[in-house]
């Protein structure tokens, strides 16, 4: 029966890298617009691309009638398999850095690029062919499979949060958001917002979505000079041309900041404290966490099994009236959020900001002798050959946290480059085949699960 579905999958290539196409093309980022629709018209629309996709492949699907989620199903009994993917994507950033339009993908050299294909288009899609693989070879689901589609994962997770108020819970399930083999446990999110004071000569408005590290940050002012002399000084890389400079850093998921990341803003902010710059907003990122991703300034080293706390300056925007930094924070599991927000109250208040709490997303922890985790690697050893890797933890957040009994499960193979939510975004399509295998595998054993 395996050779019989990993012929099928084979045979299914193109028409994969089809279907990725036609969803990474859909530009879903969110936009606050007057379309009527929850998070704006391009998620909407990749929202009902998907699910009209889905139906082609002989899925049930249905769609929240107001837009927040929706869902295709597959197979038959009492008990549900869930496998949540979101469509929604962050902003592409500056298109100078990509080599192709992010929203119109282009295969080079085996990858598949543009915005989505590895967070989450990709891996969602993998997984919906993997479970067409096997009803087309014959196999009975006797579970229901259902994929539920966020459309908000990117920001606040309303979507989610709709779907659980008026859906079913499947009784487990897995995320494709991730890596292989499995991650059982994800640090607490927090962002947040500190509040302060405007400026009538700073005028700023820098960096983009939370949960991405800003790789660049723009001055334009009378200091341009100093700024630009300043940071050759620093060895920071930037322009400076006509009163602007701009700040080079290097985008990375936020989870990643303190080991893929630069930050453009901390390094801006760095070189306008230099100079004497006295804004509040200014000196809390030079002085309190500046190069220093890990924050230990601020809450010393915190560290434990699921890793180090990440600190990623996302935004900062000064006007005349107001100024706001948005930060986006990983907390490791057994650091409490009591000592957090002991720790991120006082030290804003010594540099009269306010601190707003925008979200918070608990930590995850699923105990590896769990028999969903077990039949996941077993799944994932048997098509990989891969017996040494273990489950592993993540800074990330992923829609695991959402179900009872389900954790993150691939899509991207040990050795592989996590380029979600950078410029040039792609994908391996011959790993995607290969983790099309691992899914139909792990949903083939898990029909044997009692949940």
């Amino acid at each position: 029966m395996k050779a019989t579905i990993a012929s099928t999958i084979n045979a299914m290539r193109d028409d994969y890298i089809a279907a990725v196409k036609r969803l990474v093309a859909i530009p879903s980022v969110y936009q606050d617009d007057d379309s009527g629709t929850p998070f704006g018209q391009p998620i909407d629309d990749c929202l009902t691309e998907t699910l009209n996709l889905c139906h082609e492949l002989g899925f049930a699907i249905y769609k929240d009638h107001k837009g927040y989620y929706g869902y295709a199903e597959i197979g038959d009994g009492e008990q549900m398999i869930g496998v949540l993917g979101h469509l929604d994507v962050v902003p592409t950033g500056e298109l100078s850095a990509w080599d192709s339009a992010p929203f119109e993908p282009e295969i080079r050299d085996g990858r598949l690029y543009g915005r989505g294909t590895q967070d989450d288009k990709g891996p969602t899609l993998a997984a919906i062919f993997a479970v067409k693989a096997l009803v087309d070879s014959g196999v009975k689901l006797n579970k229901r499979i259902r994929f539920i589609f966020g459309t908000d994962e990117e920001t606040l997770w309303r979507c989610i949060d709709r779907y659980l108020e008026k859906e079913e819970v499947p009784q487990c399930g897995f995320t494709p958001d991730s890596a292989f083999p499995l991650i059982h446990a994800e640090k607490m999110l927090i962002q947040s917002w500190l509040h302060g004071p405007g400026d009538e000569l700073l005028q700023l408005d820098c960096g983009g979505a939370l949960n991405a590290v800003p790789e660049l940050a723009k001055y334009e002012g009378p200091l341009w000079e100093e700024l630009a002399s300043k940071l050759d000084e620093l060895g920071f890389d930037f322009t400076a041309e006509d009163a602007e400079v701009t700040v080079f850093g290097k985008a990375a998921h936020s989870a990643a900041a303190d080991i893929k990341g630069v930050n453009a803003i901390a390094r801006l902010c760095m070189a306008l404290s230099e100079l004497g710059v006295t804004h509040p907003a200014i000196r809390f990122v030079a002085e309190q966490v500046g190069q220093d991703a890990n924050a230990k300034e601020i809450f010393g080293p915190v560290e434990d099994v699921s890793g180090r706390l990440t600190f990623n300056v996302a935004q900062l925007c000064i006007d005349s009236q107001h100024s706001k930094l948005g930060i986006d924070i990983r907390v490791p599991v057994t650091f409490s959020k009591e000592n957090f927000d002991s720790d991120m109250t006082a030290v804003s208040e010594q540099y009269d900001l306010q601190y707003e709490e925008f979200d918070v997303l608990p930590s995850l922890y699923m105990p590896a002798e769990s028999p969903v985790i077990q039949t996941l690697m077993t799944a994932y050893q048997e098509v990989s050959g891969d017996l040494e890797s273990q489950p592993m933890t993540s800074g990330g957040a992923t829609y695991a946290r959402a179900i009872p009994n389900c954790v993150a499960f691939g899509a991207i193979f040990p050795g592989r480059d996590k380029v979600e939510h950078m410029p040039n975004e792609y994908l391996i399509i011959d790993d995607m085949l290969k983790a099309m295998n691992v899914y139909a595998n792990a949903i083939y054993q898990l029909q044997g699960v009692e949940l």
